[in-house]
């Protein structure tokens, strides 16, 4: 069984203006290029939904253990992640 590694940067004129780098790995030993292309507009845009804050947000909560709290409100998760200060002993835990 034969594999084929695409390692491909995404364009940000064809793929909705993003700027990501994807390496890609596919089973199909023959596809086309449009065919590779379908593939990783699909992926790009399923990682777009995926990474929308409002779903980050929602699939985590904030550990604080300074305050010893678990921090689940949607708006003060936002703002913490959106400030750019660190504060030590805090993390934030996937709940999926």
């Amino acid at each position: 069984m034969s594999m084929e590694w695409l390692a491909t940067s995404s364009n940000p004129k064809k793929m909705n203006k993003s700027n990501r780098d994807l390496l890609v790995l596919f089973k199909q030993e023959f596809m086309t290029p449009q065919a590779i292309e379908h593939e990783i507009g699909w992926l790009h845009e399923l990682l777009f939904n995926v990474e929308r804050l409002d779903n980050f947000v929602s699939a985590h909560e904030l550990i604080d253990l300074n305050k010893y709290k678990i921090l689940k409100n949607s708006f003060e998760i936002k703002r913490i992640i959106r400030s750019k200060k660190e504060k030590p002993f805090v993390f934030l835990n996937n709940v999926n």
